[in-house]
């Protein structure tokens, strides 16, 4: 029966006006023409996100008002994860959905949500939890985004902001609240928020909320729920705790897997082999060879972070730094302002790996290797947004050999030798239109030679003492040093 009524709901080829009634072909052709569209993205996208079935989102039979939302962002149409993700969520379903980073996850449970809520309504009807505060930021700007002709109050609560705010902000009706684990417990706790009424929970990077690190704040959470409820999960990875946690809480879930691979096609990798105290000076060589529009290089502590953005600065190249222990508001800056174009290069920690979509990131850099093949494939999905194209480039240590080994194992992809020269139409943004441009993925010059460095490049150490040093380095840095 749901079948037959999803089939049905797809075969609509109709649209909600804002009076209730239907819209048809022909007016919503017209009616779409007066919106105010961004710039069409012409450029090359993989079947990451073009492998569709063609549908159209006028076919979800949305709001109009909802429509308008979707296109004004530019979203021309759906992903193969909204694809299939949005016409089960419309139908009542727990879903348990599985798809790579930067797909369009965000867009598969943030158009049913509010498709799905009364503005006439003045209370709590669905509620988003995300691991971490930028994810949050992020999310509910999507939401406010498309909610634009809705009526729909959409609101974020995260830790590290005054609670009391967030009080007197709830306290005004809201009908839509993003929000991470710690913050939105305490305002349940304290009755502030009142979820009796709130039948849709979305969990996205559910694998991060189901660890240890927020170990049972989700089924506090759910307690204060109605029975009659819907859940919605997102996620690239899925290991053992959200098994657990879906045969507890999911209803007959409708499971969508879409991960046959785990890493993007638009995303190219390498390695280049080289010792801890080369790192700097691996990093500013490939500075200077690559066409980076913007880059995100990871550490894997947060004092290697402070001391990585240092050394940058140092190098002469605009830098910014973001990590777990900074001011919330300082954070928030740099998230802002990064996202705004306003610097290339971001260092950051694994904060930064959840959700965080940077669509100008063409370039990410693990300047020390993640131990973990999740990690490293919510890091190098950084890159690569949307079918778009990038590159990742790993610096391994003599150490590291055997979790670079391994994570390739895990993972089922090849992360392959630098070469002297990278191809640029792997990485730097093409249009598709553009005839003389290659769209082979996989397309690497294989005549040139391993990317050797030179042995005499300063490393990441516990002083700064070295920087003078590497500043001498990077004037004299040629093609014949790699």
């Amino acid at each position: 029966m749901m079948t037959e009524n999803m089939s049905n709901h797809l075969n609509n080829h109709s649209v909600t006006k804002s009076d209730g009634k239907m819209a048809t072909t022909e007016d919503l052709s017209g009616w779409k023409s007066k919106i105010k569209l961004p710039p069409k993205d012409n450029r090359i996208k993989t079947s990451d996100v073009t492998d569709t079935r063609g549908n159209e989102f006028e076919e979800f039979c949305l709001k109009r008002e909802l429509l308008m939302g979707i296109f004004q962002k530019g979203w021309e149409k759906p992903s193969p994860i909204q694809e299939a993700a949005i016409p089960i969520a419309l139908g009542g379903k727990d879903i348990l959905a599985r798809a790579k980073n930067g797909t369009g996850k965000t867009g598969a449970y943030c158009i049913p949500v509010l498709e799905q809520i009364d503005s006439s309504k003045d209370y709590i009807q669905a509620l988003v939890i995300v691991p971490t505060r930028e994810l949050a930021l992020q999310t509910s700007q999507i939401c406010i985004e498309l909610a634009e002709h809705l009526n729909i109050r959409v609101m974020v609560t995260t830790g590290g902001t005054v609670l009391k705010d967030d009080i007197m902000r709830i306290y005004q009706k809201v009908q839509l609240i993003i929000a991470t684990p710690g913050r939105i417990l305490d305002l349940m706790d304290k009755e502030v928020a009142n979820m009796s009424q709130c039948k849709i929970l979305v969990l996205d990077e559910a694998d991060k909320l189901l660890s240890q690190d927020f170990r049972g704040m989700l089924d506090h959470v759910i307690m204060k729920l109605p029975k009659e409820r819907q859940i919605l999960l997102f996620s690239a990875t899925f290991p053992l705790s959200v098994k657990n946690f879906m045969e507890r809480h999911l209803k007959e879930p409708y499971e969508i897997n879409l991960m046959e691979e785990l890493t993007l096609k638009g995303v190219t990798q390498y390695y280049a082999f080289v010792q801890e105290r080369q790192k700097v000076h691996c990093l500013n060589t490939l500075f200077s060879k690559l066409q980076i529009n913007q880059s995100i290089i990871f550490c894997n502590s947060t004092q290697r972070v402070e001391l990585l953005a240092k050394k940058i600065t140092e190098l002469g190249y605009c830098c910014y730094y973001i990590h777990a222990r900074m001011a919330q508001a300082h954070r928030n800056r740099v998230f802002h302002d990064f996202r705004q174009g306003l610097c290339r290069n971001l260092v950051c920690s694994d904060l930064f790996t959840r959700g965080i979509d940077v669509q100008a990131v063409n370039v990410v850099i693990n300047f020390d290797f993640p131990k973990m093949a999740e990690t490293y494939l919510h890091r190098i999905g950084r890159s690569g947004r949307f079918g778009h194209l990038g590159i990742a480039i790993n610096l391994i240590t003599y150490e590291d050999r055997f979790d670079l080994h391994r994570i390739e194992k895990e993972l089922g992809t090849e992360i392959k030798p630098i070469p002297k020269n990278i191809d640029p139409s792997l990485y730097v943004a093409t249009l598709a239109n553009d005839s003389n441009s290659s769209n082979d993925e996989n397309s690497v010059s294989k005549s040139e030679p391993p990317w050797y460095f030179c042995m005499y490049g300063e490393g990441l150490g516990l002083h700064l003492s070295s920087i003078r040093k590497v500043s001498r380095m990077r004037r004299s840095v040629s093609d014949e040093a790699v």
